[in-house]
């Protein structure tokens, strides 16, 4: 199991000095150790970087291929779920709105799926193609936004709170859009917290990172931060 992990040579290893990602995936092979016909996961790539989510998504769709191996998961990830998933089912306030394949559910959703995939981070504002075939958009009070498609003309944008890099201190990524703002409001969700994050005057950005993440940080209302994300996590429709 840790070689489907990919963590040979791990066995000897302290548990401590695991790096998120590496503690996330040493879960997954003690799950799939015995061998078990339904595996529940939880967000299993919920605010880990691009390698480890690679990782752990091809883990799943291997142990499901190749052992049958029944896999339940949550995600607040739409493209992942369109990515893995055999069926999907939009669970809002412990109501179940919709269930079946992605493209039954998202091809041409009704309006409370819609309401309910992009209920933060949607802006609305003018978008320009630039000369890299970027697009740049202006979503007022000064602030603009960068995004991996092109359109041209008023649109409105989404942004996945996963999507969010949030640091204490200004981060240097090739992101292609950084901000700096104050937090605002706190809202602790378990093992995850989501924080809404207030840049310029009037602009809100909700951001989801790891309980232990927001303990290290020591963050709270009135924190100043930065965020960051790349223009192929910005979406429209």
């Amino acid at each position: 199991m840790l070689e489907l992990v990919q963590l040979n040579g791990f066995e000897r290893r302290n548990a401590l000095a695991l790096s998120g990602g590496e503690a996330q995936r040493i879960a997954i092979a003690q799950a799939l150790v015995v061998e078990p016909e339904l595996l529940l996961l939880d967000e299993p790539t919920a605010n880990l970087d691009p390698r480890n989510i690679s990782i752990i998504e091809e883990v799943l769709s291997q142990v499901n291929r190749e052992k049958g191996t029944t896999i339940i998961m949550t995600t607040h990830n739409i493209s992942q779920a369109e990515n893995l998933a055999h069926k999907v089912a939009v669970l809002n306030e412990g109501r179940i709105e919709a269930i079946g394949t992605f493209q039954e559910v998202f091809g041409k959703p009704v309006e409370p799926i819609k309401s309910f995939a992009r209920l933060e981070n949607v802006f609305h504002g003018f978008s320009r193609i630039t000369a890299e075939g970027t697009s740049i958009i202006d979503i007022g009070e000064g602030l603009q936004i960068e995004a991996a498609f092109k359109k041209s003309g008023n649109i409105v944008l989404y942004v996945p709170p996963e999507d969010i890099i949030l640091s204490t201190h200004p981060i240097l990524s090739s992101a292609r859009n950084t901000f700096e703002g104050i937090i605002t409001q706190i809202s602790d969700m378990g093992h995850i917290v989501k924080l809404k994050v207030k840049v310029g005057a009037n602009k809100n950005f909700t951001v989801q990172i790891t309980k232990r993440s927001f303990n290290e940080m020591k963050l709270n209302i009135g924190s100043k931060v930065h965020i960051a994300f790349k223009a192929s996590s910005v979406q429209t429709d």
